[in-house]
């Protein structure tokens, strides 16, 4: 295919990550050296995502990233350096006016690369404006990059991410389970972690098992129907074993009707439930029906900003799908959302991409073999997958006893 030559233009969407700006990292590093072959004019950051492209607060990366270690800092940064949104494009075909003004910014900037970092919802824009270029006289190259805690993305081995989160969440939940510990008063825990509709984080809380043989009692996730009287009797079964316990709820469980134990009647931007509180029905319930003491612990955002406890695996594999993001639009793949391949021995990764449609609004299942057969906890298989994830430990620079982070 010929060379397009043109600039390019990088932004980020929805919940952050603590390696979501490695993922930024990587797609600066490998978009600049497009600068250097001179097929790439411009790196441009949209801030805030699509949202900021269309009010134009574009912002000129290569006069701001000019030393290695702007970029390892970043790497190491939480959050969206760039800023997040949760914008939903309309359908193209509905409404083509909303796109016709994106275009026309594209147009104004010689924008010709287009990258975007984010989950689920931000590969449905991927998606929507690669059908919509596809139809007008605008050659574009358009690339979904994945990101999420969630690990919910289809076609995709594991998402850029989730193995930091769930390296945060079986290290706190492990420091908890020894908390509890030192009490001999009857006493439940439960520690509520994020997943609307998958349980990966969740099933994270296990890997505890892999170091000290300690794990949670129960694990929860909403690939399963909840049942209130069945979690009734888990929990009196463990209290007759030992009188500290500790569970893991995802924030998603849900009744055999569909109803969320925490649903509060509210929407997102994007149609989902707004779920708020899940650890904190149960302790009570709990507390009504055994009569024991009850907590409960929300991880909430903690779990996608830890960046002090990220895996190096995650952020080594966030910046090399960045850079490989580029290195395919140059190519000529345009429509496409990169993805992770593991090897069928060992753990291995390959780079890859698959047409945005394939993944854009569909959500990957944590899989029934990682599930026990009544289940209330996850499999060995399950932490064999898991594992290679959250290996590997970070060094970042330190001032006046804490972490250095970058700022756009």
């Amino acid at each position: 295919m010929e060379k397009l030559y043109g600039n390019a233009v990088v932004g980020q969407s929805g919940g952050p990550t603590a390696a979501i700006n490695a993922t930024l990292s990587g797609v600066i590093r490998g978009a600049l050296s497009g600068v250097e072959k001179g097929i790439i004019g411009k790196v441009y950051g949209m801030r805030n995502g699509i949202e900021g492209l269309t009010e134009e607060r574009l912002v000129d990366l290569g006069k701001i990233f000019t030393s290695e270690q702007h970029f390892t800092d970043l790497e190491h940064t939480p959050a969206a350096a760039l800023g997040s949104c949760r914008k939903k494009l309309p359908n193209p075909k509905e409404n083509p006016v909303a796109f016709e003004y994106i275009v026309d910014i594209f147009k104004k900037y010689d924008i010709r690369y287009f990258f975007y970092i984010g989950g689920n919802d931000s590969m449905d824009t991927v998606m929507k404006l690669s059908e919509y270029v596809a139809s007008i006289d605008y050659e574009m190259r358009i690339i979904g990059v994945p990101k999420t805690i969630d690990n919910d993305l289809t076609g995709t081995d594991h998402t850029p991410g989730f193995g930091s989160a769930a390296k945060y969440i079986a290290t706190s939940v492990k420091e908890i389970i020894c908390d509890c510990a030192v009490y001999t008063t009857k006493a439940v825990t439960i520690t509520e972690i994020m997943g609307r509709d998958a349980g990966w984080l969740t099933a994270s809380a296990g890997l505890t098992r892999l170091s000290g043989g300690v794990g949670p009692d129960y694990i929860y996730l909403p690939e399963r129907d909840f049942d209130m009287n069945s979690f009734f009797s888990d929990i009196r079964t463990a209290l007759k074993a030992h009188p500290n316990v500790v569970i893991a709820v995802s924030e998603g469980i849900r009744f055999a009707d569909g109803k969320y134990v925490s649903e509060n009647g509210k929407v997102d931007a994007f149609g989902h439930k707004q779920l708020s509180g899940t650890g904190t029905v149960l302790a009570e319930a709990l507390r009504e029906e055994v009569g024991c003491k009850t907590r409960a612990v929300e991880f909430n955002t903690s779990q996608r900003c830890a960046a002090h406890i990220a895996s190096k695996t995650d952020i080594k594999e966030s910046v090399a799908i960045g850079k490989k993001a580029v290195e395919f639009a140059l190519k000529g793949i345009t429509g496409h959302v990169m993805i992770f391949v593991r090897s069928k021995v060992g753990y291995k990764i390959t780079i890859s991409s698959v047409p945005a449609e394939s993944v854009a609004n569909a959500v990957k299942k944590v899989p029934d073999e990682f599930i026990v057969p009544s289940g209330n906890n996850v499999t060995d298989k399950c932490l064999e997958y898991l594992r290679p994830l959250i290996e590997g430990e970070v060094k970042y620079r330190h001032e006046a006893g804490l972490p250095v982070h970058f700022k756009i």
